[in-house]
Parts: structure tokens; C-alpha cells; sequence
């Protein structure tokens, strides 16, 4: 995927998906379906993080840590920026091998990046399990004022400090091809 990205190719080709789905959603008020790729592409951009192969189970960009492998699901949501905290994060796969979730909120107007929360996977699995809440606990979903509230903000930089940085998680390398 690196070489890919390395080249321009591939950025090219998500600029012109970003200025379709705009198009796509001003003339018929519906996403057009890309806005997961687009995120997962602004969350390895802009933390320095790597694309996992196509149909990984679990996650979907990773970084490595020395012989550790961090791993991160990326839910992706187009939002107007008056109102960027109204909506629903989309569908959480607990039973994947992950560390952290990553929200990535996408301007609808332009789909570039506006913000990234991370949140850890124990708060998020214990939220979506908690009692009370049909699309909580049988959807996998819950809203965006929600993750943000077991979450914190990782992109833009606050302070200058680097956005991922916490201890290394137990994963290998090895393992990181595994799902484990």
C-alpha cells in the first residue's frame, strides 16, 4: 500500500472520489458510499499510520512500535462543520482484533479531514455493552457525543505533542498478520 501512496496515484484517485461524493451528495442528498476508504486513507495520512491489506479482519490501518504492532478500526463520517457532533459513529466489530478506534470526522462539503478521536477498545466494548440502548448493544453503533466522551481528540495536534503516543500494546508483528 505504501508504494501506492508513495507515488501520487493513490491520492489522486481519493481526490477525485472526495469530489464525487460531494457531487454525488448535492445532487441527490445520499452519501455515495466512500466515505469509509476516504477515512481510512486521512487516518493514515495524518497520523503517519499504514494501510492494512485489503479485507484484514478487525482493523484497518496499523503502526508499527519497535517489535510492537498497533492496531485501529476506522469509522468514517461525512458531517456539516456548524454541527460536526450530531450523528451516529457507524458500525463497531468488537470481536476484532484492535487497540483503539479511530472517528474520523469528514467536512460534507469538501470530505477532508476536520477532526480524529481515538477511543480506547475496553471503553468503547464496555459502552456498547452497557444496558439500555437497541443500537448500542445490538447495532454496534452509538452517537458521536458518545465516543467522544471515552475518546480524545488526536488530530489536529494539541500542544504539539505526538497524536498516539501510550504504551506499547502486547501485539507482534507476527501476530498482526494472525488477527490476534
Amino acid at each position: 500500500m505504501n508504494d501506492i501512496r508513495s507515488d501520487g496515484t493513490l491520492k489522486e484517485l481519493l481526490r477525485h472520489a472526495k469530489e464525487l461524493a460531494v457531487r454525488y451528495y448535492e445532487l441527490t442528498g445520499k452519501p455515495l458510499g466512500v466515505t469509509g476508504e476516504i477515512a481510512e486513507y486521512e487516518a493514515s495520512e495524518k497520523l503517519g499510520l499504514v494501510l492494512a491489506p485489503p479485507r484484514t479482519g478487525g482493523f484497518d490501518v496499523y503502526r508499527r512500535q519497535g517489535d510492537f504492532v498497533e492496531r485501529f478500526q476506522v469509522k468514517g463520517l461525512a458531517v456539516s462543520t456548524d454541527n460536526r457532533y450530531r450523528g451516529r459513529v457507524p458500525k463497531i466489530n468488537c470481536n476484532g482484533a484492535f487497540e483503539a478506534v479511530l472517528l474520523v470526522l469528514l467536512d460534507r462539503s469538501s470530505f477532508e479531514a476536520i477532526e480524529i478521536w481515538r477511543a480506547e477498545r475496553e471503553p468503547v466494548i464496555s459502552r456498547l455493552t452497557a444496558p439500555g440502548s437497541k443500537a448500542r448493544n445490538e447495532r454496534g453503533s452509538m452517537g458521536i457525543r458518545q465516543f467522544r466522551s471515552i475518546a480524545r481528540c488526536v488530530w489536529p495536534q494539541q500542544g504539539g505533542k505526538p497524536p498516539l503516543l501510550q504504551d506499547p500494546p502486547v501485539s507482534s508483528p507476527a501476530e498482526i498478520l494472525r488477527g490476534e
